[in-house]
């Protein structure tokens, strides 16, 4: 069985939950999850094959 896991809808899905949780943490769930897309972008890890 081959599940193919994409990494952007993961760690969106992690920041919503933690700002519908504490949403002090805004700023900082943003600045994140940019860094993260960014890096996934450049170095091309899109996909984890488990």
């Amino acid at each position: 069985m081959n599940l193919s896991l994409s990494i952007g809808p993961v760690v969106s899905l992690i920041a919503g939950i933690l700002i519908l949780i504490m949403p002090r943490l805004l700023n900082y769930i943003v600045a994140i999850y940019l860094i993260v897309i960014g890096l996934v972008g450049l170095f091309g890890v899109g996909t984890f094959k488990l």
